[in-house]
């Protein structure tokens, strides 16, 4: 009888043990990831469009201030433009093309992909009409929020805002600087005039961004509650100058990137966070990717510093690290309440990426626990996606149209109101959220691909129209996951990501290679340079209250370097009490209101209490000037 009980229960498990296991369709995923970008298309439509429920919509765009900014994209559930999100969206499409164009093409994906890229970059073609001039927004979020209408409907105001030379903005100047010079790699060998031309307003932008320094939302300020530069523009000048430089190999990008590392954070800042505002990481990335290249020339040694804070974002995502990224109970990466997903995401990519590029020199990433080997990083990036496609507590998809169970009321007008082909009568401000908004059932129209702002930190999740933090998707939460669905999709065959990205025309036919000897991966530590900041931490004085012992520690932050320490952000965890010293920003600590610098050779000293060990303290990034 026992032995009749125990097979019954393995027969059951092996019964269900492929529903918990089985492995997601990542073609389809890809399929659709890419489809979403067609539903958020503005201007008028091809004649290949897929997304039949949307029509053409914003055909005045730009009328208002004399000039045509008809088309892109609208970046998420509103109908506005936002110039800075839409660009680092068409920059992630196409380092996803970069580095998985063939893969993408042996799915029959890369001309949809690369129809996504050239969507944006006509836009931004529009939107840079003179060398100092570009337009970053249309439309207005005070406005488009006071009203829910299809995009085909829009009755707000569709004014245009611009920088120049008089009115900067180097965040948004330089992020298109690299959406474009991303993109002319993509077009490089089926659209060469196209490529020359997207390179060309590459040069010019970056120019503009880097003569005319300041920030964007300073220039255009009805941005300043929905995008925000909280980084600053150091990080997109950056970002830009890596990818021109792959653009280009022109030295002069390389010289850029590696003299500006200290004074811009890039060789000292390792905070776990990429995406549409904070840049750090990816340029961290690409600067390593031209060191393992063999392309540094004579800046090794500053390109091994960025090295070094491309692990320190890896570790700190797969949890080998004092600054690890926090997780859910499900084991995803959870960064804010807000639109957690596009993190998790951003970070997939840059973690598969550069797992790929250890691979083809046999490296591991060396951790504060000890080495991360490639497939650690890719595994783990595979977990994140899994658990978007509904790999997670809840069994639910995170990709709308995906998996059998997903989002059905999205924050998103366009999808939840009953498309203009099928119902013309004009949906109006009010009524749209009378009528539409506030309906307790699901959307009329799939918005097919999109991945949703997506669960709580405790893997929490409620699937209602007015959840904007979770069920709000955006053009930047899909574009890094095109390059992901696209490796796993086609697994490591023929994977070379170091050798120069020859991205083929959409109908070039792939052969199948056979697969390369991977190189035994190396697990031999780096030589790590000496800290420029050194923190020293001592209980200075302990004390009994109400049978707990609390302690008083000091905390020593010195400047180990002849240079000024500026930007100074600290990291700390398992802090359990109040803490004097420091003034907290975001996800750390910065300098008090009256310290603004560090010189070399001297210190500060802040301190906590609480009933504990020692907290953890470190630097999370700094600019040296």
């Amino acid at each position: 009888m026992g032995s009749c009980v125990k097979m019954v229960t393995c027969i059951v498990v092996l019964l269900f043990a492929p529903v918990a296991f089985a492995g997601h369709d990542y073609a389809k995923a890809l399929t659709k990831s890419i489809l979403f970008f067609e539903a958020q298309r503005s201007g008028y439509l091809p004649e290949n469009q897929r997304i039949t429920w949307r029509a053409n919509s914003g055909l005045q765009d730009g009328k208002a201030n004399g000039i045509d900014l008809v088309g892109g994209y609208y970046d998420a559930g509103d109908n506005v433009k936002f110039g800075l999100p839409m660009a680092f969206t068409v920059t992630m499409m196409a380092w996803s093309i970069i580095e998985y164009g063939k893969q993408m093409a042996s799915s029959g994906e890369l001309g949809h992909a690369m129809d996504a890229v050239k969507w944006g970059t006509d836009y931004f073609i529009k939107a840079h009409p003179e060398p100092y001039v570009l337009y970053g927004e249309v439309g207005d979020g005070n406005t488009d929020h006071l009203c829910w209408q299809r995009p085909e409907d829009m009755t707000t105001s569709r004014q245009a805002y611009q920088i120049d030379t008089t009115h900067p903005g180097s965040e948004l100047a330089a992020e298109t600087a690299a959406a474009m010079a991303s993109a002319s790699i993509v077009f490089r060998q089926s659209n060469p005039s196209y490529s020359n031309v997207l390179l060309e307003h590459a040069k010019q932008l970056f120019d503009f961004a880097d003569k005319y320094r300041g920030k964007y939302d300073s220039s255009i300020a009805v941005v300043q509650k929905y995008y925000m530069s909280i980084s600053g523009y150091d990080d997109e000048l950056l970002w830009a100058a890596a990818w021109l430089y792959q653009a280009t190999n022109d030295r002069y990008y390389l010289n850029y990137l590696a003299n500006n590392g200290d004074a811009f954070g890039g060789t000292s800042w390792s905070v776990a966070e990429f995406g549409w505002d904070v840049k750090y990481a990816g340029a961290q990335v690409l600067a390593a990717k031209f060191l393992l290249q063999g392309n540094a020339g004579e800046h090794v040694a500053v390109l091994e510093k960025y090295q070094q804070m491309a692990e320190s974002f890896m570790c700190a995502c797969i949890g080998k690290s004092r600054q690890s990224v926090q997780r859910t109970p499900g084991g995803l990466l959870y960064r804010q309440s807000w639109n957690n997903l596009q993190f998790v995401t951003s970070s997939s990519f840059l973690l598969t990426v550069y797992a790929d590029y250890l691979a083809s020199v046999g490296k591991a990433a060396q951790c504060d626990s000890g080495p991360a080997q490639p497939t650690e990083l890719f595994n783990f990036a595979k977990s994140q996606v899994d658990y978007i496609l509904g790999d997670n507590p809840r069994a639910t998809s995170y990709m709308v149209g995906y998996g059998n169970t997903y989002p059905q009321q999205v924050h998103h007008r366009g999808s939840s109101i009953v498309s203009i082909k099928v119902d013309p009568s004009f949906v109006s401000c009010s009524g749209g959220y009378s009528t539409w908004f506030g309906r307790n059932s699901g959307d009329p129209n799939l918005l097919d691909g999109a991945i949703v702002g997506g669960p709580g930190a405790y893997d929490d999740f409620a699937d209602h129209r007015d959840n904007y933090e979770q069920t709000e998707p955006t053009t930047y939460n899909n574009a890094p996951l095109l390059g992901v669905l696209a490796r796993l999709n086609a697994g490591s065959s023929g994977l070379s990501q170091l050798l120069p990205a020859l991205v083929p025309a959409p109908t070039t036919p792939i052969r199948k290679e056979n697969p390369a000897a991977t190189p035994k991966p190396s697990s031999s530590p780096v030589n790590r340079a000496p800290s420029l900041i050194n923190i020293s931490q001592n209980a200075t004085t302990s004390w009994n209250y109400r049978g707990k012992t609390y302690y008083r520690y000091s905390v020593i932050v010195a400047n180990n370097s002849p240079k000024i320490v500026k930007n100074l952000h600290i990291g700390i965890s398992k802090l359990y009490g109040p803490l004097w010293g420091l003034t907290k920003y975001r996800y750390g600590y910065v300098f008090p209101a009256w310290i603004q610098s560090l010189p070399g050779g001297k210190s500060l000293e802040f301190v906590y209490i609480h009933a504990a060990s020692p907290a953890d303290i470190w630097v999370s990034g700094y600019k040296l000037v």
